[in-house]
């Protein structure tokens, strides 16, 4: 008997003490009202991301679980980097061979090159020496009736040679002692610059083969586990921003001269507890009370929406807790 007699004064006391808070919560708003802050009714928004790599591979490791609490630029997750090191490696690789031969091209001919070109110009010039005394000479016999026709033609066949050879010699000297065309030399340097941005993109990609949590916030869901080969894109992590919170509520159209942007405001959840903030967004068009919103008049109207931005440091607020927000209206003057 006396164990269901504390056990009914338990529960007793538990109840008095949820009407109590219940109570206290309800004439909050009231006080307020009287006072002449404006009370709106809302719900807490918290904004979620879902993160992923930028770049397919196997996952390496991941650094945290469901709950845990992050701070902006925490490593949350790594794949596998080999790949992406060889993709460095061959690219960095080509880039040096590019830049090796756009080097010799700027560089211009070698001087040993430049004494071949001429040692074929005195080749040439020899040649064309010799088949030039053998057309005379067979000229010369013609006249006299000691060479036929076909010989006379054939020698000056072989000099015309010899002087096309000669000439090419020549030009090809020139273009020895010139150097590469200016065209060749700014195409070496396109596939120089082609090269090196295809090493920048493997190291970036080696960067991206890194998850980093863009916000202070809390993991809501670990989506992939060590192992698992993703896509770019793919959710790994779903992050809930704890910092800024924002609070969604709605206000009347005749209140909407009380408030405007950057007006302070307090948060104030049913346990009682007060968060500063400030409204940071107010909606330029009107819509029908939501069902989720129930005004103190227990009425349906034409309402615009506002956000409140404020800070729960200690993770107090929750994803669509219901709670007052108390408004102290701007001073206006006439």
């Amino acid at each position: 008997m006396r164990s269901r007699q504390k056990v009914y004064i338990g529960i007793g006391l538990l109840v008095l003490l949820a009407a109590s808070a219940a109570t206290i919560w309800l004439m909050q708003p009231d006080r307020h009202e009287r006072e002449g802050h404006l009370v709106l009714n809302g719900n807490v928004d918290i904004r979620q991301v879902n993160l992923a790599f930028k770049v397919p591979g196997r996952i390496d490791r991941l650094a945290f679980d469901e709950g845990d609490r992050v701070e902006a630029g925490d490593l949350l997750a790594s794949l596998e980097p080999q790949d992406y090191k060889n993709e460095i490696a061959l690219a960095e690789a080509r880039a040096s061979q590019r830049s090796a031969a756009l080097a010799a091209l700027e560089s211009g001919s070698r001087p040993e090159e430049i004494e071949w070109a001429r040692a074929r110009v005195a080749e040439a010039e020899s040649a064309l020496s010799v088949a030039q005394a053998t057309l005379d000479r067979v000229e010369h016999l013609a006249g006299k009736g000691f060479a036929s026709r076909q010989t006379r033609d054939e020698a000056r066949s072989q000099r015309d040679r010899a002087a096309a050879q000669r000439q090419a010699a020549l030009e090809e000297l020139s273009l020895v002692r010139e150097g590469p065309r200016r065209e060749e030399i700014r195409q070496g340097r396109a596939a120089l610059g082609a090269e090196r941005a295809a090493a920048a993109l493997a190291r970036q990609r080696l960067v991206d083969a890194n998850l980093y949590a863009p916000a202070d916030g809390i993991i809501l869901t670990r989506a992939r586990e060590a192992g698992a080969i993703v896509g770019p894109g793919e959710t790994v992590f779903t992050l809930a921003h704890t910092s800024p919170m924002w609070i969604r509520a709605y206000i009347e159209e005749p209140d909407l001269e009380r408030v405007e942007i950057g007006t302070p405001a307090t948060v104030l959840t049913e346990a009682g507890r007060e968060f500063p903030g400030r409204i940071a967004y107010i909606s330029p068009t009107a819509e029908f009370t939501p069902k989720s919103v129930e005004t103190r008049e227990q009425r349906t109207s034409l309402v615009y929406r506002v956000r409140v931005r404020t800070e729960d440091q200690d993770g107090i607020l929750k994803q669509g807790m219901p709670v007052s927000v108390i408004v102290r209206p701007v001073a206006r003057g006439r």
